[in-house]
């Protein structure tokens, strides 16, 4: 038997390999030889199971499928496979006494990637897998690309928080929940008080410094549901689900005294800084464009800036707009 390298673990462990044959004496080799070369291996005994396996969230990446099978064959498990619509490939290899041409082409036509005669020559199977691992990696790496680019699409680059486009589209979300479920949203609009002050005083880098201890302080006092995202400069833009105006606007305290309570020590400058919070609520009737629910919490916002700043002022959607 051949000594295949170590695999390089996934993310979350070991590479799983699925191994589906009904008959113990053949499928217990091939475990024994996936296990000491570093594979996790997932055994199946019959199609039904291999395909119940394969169906899973945490499928096995790889899969090794006996031919004849309890249940349903090999090819019909691959055609099956070959129809789940998701982000990840599995790559299949079929294994098989079968040894005809037009077996190797109706075993390839069913969806498979490779095709082994049994029993397997465990130095053919090292390079068999060799592909299998190197399409593996190739797509979790595109896979990470992927969400790495979908991160830098929906997320501010200074404080991580939703930028200002992700958090129109989940505004606009947030009131179709509404007007479908009849169930109340807040939103905060929240302003840093004389921020100019502090890249003034300390410099920008300070300054950024700030924004991004805010947003840490914001996020470690809502509800893992809420959403907070920087609506431009020093203003952030905060999401309720299910908040009336009483409501959102207890959480607009408890924002500001997380703000507000304890200074900010960023290197050797610690800057004492609060900030002003406009509060509002929709609570279904008639569709309401986000920019209209926006604009009132701006109006309140405008209000606590006029009372004084570090404070909170609610203004329900069902009032007269305020001319400002």
């Amino acid at each position: 038997m051949s000594q295949e390298p170590h695999i390089p673990e996934t993310s979350s462990g070991p590479l799983r390999v699925l191994v589906a044959d009904d008959n113990i004496v053949s499928r217990r080799p091939l475990e024994v030889a996936l296990r000491k070369w570093g594979y996790e291996v997932v055994p199946a005994a019959s199609g039904t199971e291999a395909w119940r396996i394969l169906q899973e969230e945490t499928a096995p990446r790889i899969a090794i499928l006996d031919w004849m099978m309890p249940g349903m064959s090999g090819p019909e498990v691959c055609m099956m496979v070959r129809k789940l619509k998701r982000e990840y490939y599995t790559y299949i290899i079929m294994l098989t006494s079968r040894s005809e041409r037009e077996d190797f082409i109706s075993g390839m036509q069913s969806g498979a990637d490779d095709y082994l005669v049994k029993p397997p020559d465990f130095n053919e199977l090292t390079l068999r897998l060799g592909p299998a691992r190197r399409i593996v990696a190739i797509e979790t790496e595109l896979l990470r690309v992927k969400e790495e680019l979908k991160v830098r699409a929906t997320r501010d680059a200074l404080t991580s928080l939703w930028n200002r486009s992700a958090t129109m589209e989940l505004i606009v979300r947030e009131i179709s929940r509404v007007q479908r479920e009849h169930s109340p949203m807040g939103l905060v609009l929240v302003d840093l008080d004389y921020f100019k002050k502090v890249n003034d005083s300390f410099g920008h880098l300070v300054g950024d410094s700030v924004l991004r201890e805010t947003a840490i302080r914001m996020l470690g006092t809502v509800r893992p549901y809420d959403s907070v995202g920087r609506y431009g400069g020093e203003e952030f833009l905060v999401i309720l689900p299910g908040c009336d105006l009483e409501a959102a606007t207890v959480k607009a305290e408890a924002l500001r005294h997380a703000v507000a309570d304890a200074p900010m020590h960023i290197g050797a400058c610690t800057v004492h800084l609060t900030a002003s919070f406009g509060v509002t609520s929709l609570s279904g009737g008639p569709a309401i464009p986000p920019d209209l629910v926006i604009d009132r919490a701006d109006s309140a916002l405008y209000m606590a800036k006029h009372a004084g700043r570090n404070c909170v002022v609610p203004l329900a959607m069902e009032a007269t707009p305020l001319s400002v």
